[in-house]
């Protein structure tokens, strides 16, 4: 079996549980503080340890080499992400774990339409 391929299916259960625990977290923390205030302090922390694993791999160049398209897309894609988690948060605030974690699933469905990929 190729790296490649070893290195994903270790990457899926691994992707499973940190979502899974995501969720629980979640739902902990914004108990007692607004979810834009949880979403934002959730945002600066994980700007740090995504920043810190680029700096620690000597990757901060390559930042700044981004094609015009790549930039554009991830630009849109932090949006959509930004706006995703204030809604996330909110949900999470109001309403029970187990019935807010299952709406993202749907990104599996937008998968399939729009980048033409199979479920597996």
């Amino acid at each position: 079996m190729p790296l490649g391929q070893l290195l994903i299916y270790l990457c899926y259960p691994l992707l499973l549980y940190f979502e899974t625990i995501v969720n629980i977290f979640g739902k902990i923390g914004v108990s007692g503080v607004d979810s834009n205030v949880a979403t934002a302090a959730r945002s600066l922390i994980m700007a740090l340890v995504i920043v810190g694993l680029v700096v620690t791999k000597g990757q901060v160049g390559q930042l700044f080499q981004l094609s015009s398209t790549t930039t554009i897309f991830v630009i849109l894609s932090a949006i959509a992400g930004a706006l995703s988690w204030l809604a996330y948060f909110k949900a999470l605030q109001l309403g029970q774990a187990s019935q807010v974690a299952p709406i993202d699933r749907l990104s599996l469905v937008l998968a399939a339409l729009f980048l033409g990929e199979s479920f597996t």
